[in-house]
């Protein structure tokens, strides 16, 4: 058996190891509520809860560790019988606005937004009173005979 096929081997075999762990941390049955109408809220929240590893994914849709644990203490204040609200505020409380994954509308986000936009008013408007200012200045004076002459000397050199 060449280098290669033993290589290729060994890739296909990790890969089937991995396939199975790949799945379970995806759809765990064990983190799911017996209650439908709360599991149907845990997941409505979640789906609203960035996943603080993956960054741009629900923590209902990534399977890091750390939103599996986030799954289950959204199903635990569900159980509990908090209201979605409730729970948004707990995250919110404990990690910040940052874990929601469409952050509430604030002199912070309409800044953040604001911007890019006022930056480019800026720019354009500095370049147009420096533009403006330049054109406004008047010409300067023609050379006299004294500095035509020096400016010939300096130039034949």
């Amino acid at each position: 058996m060449t280098l290669h096929r033993k290589l290729a081997a060994l890739l296909v075999g990790l890969a089937l190891m991995a396939t199975p762990v790949l799945v379970l941390a995806v759809d765990d049955p064990s983190e799911m509520l017996a209650n439908p109408q709360q599991e149907a809220r845990a997941q409505a929240i979640g789906a609203q809860l960035r996943c603080l590893v993956c960054q741009n994914e629900s923590i209902e849709d990534s399977s890091a560790g750390l939103a599996r644990d986030l799954r289950r203490v959204v199903r635990e204040h569900v159980a509990k019988g908090e209201n979605n609200q409730q729970v948004m505020d707990w995250m919110v409380s404990r990690y910040g606005n940052f874990i929601r994954l469409r952050p509430a509308l604030s002199v912070g986000t309409l800044l953040l937004w604001a911007m890019p936009v006022l930056a480019l008013l800026i720019g354009v408007g500095t370049a147009f009173l420096f533009y403006r200012r330049r054109a406004a200045a008047p010409p300067p004076p023609p050379l006299t005979e004294e500095e035509k002459a020096r400016l010939a000397r300096l130039t034949k050199d």
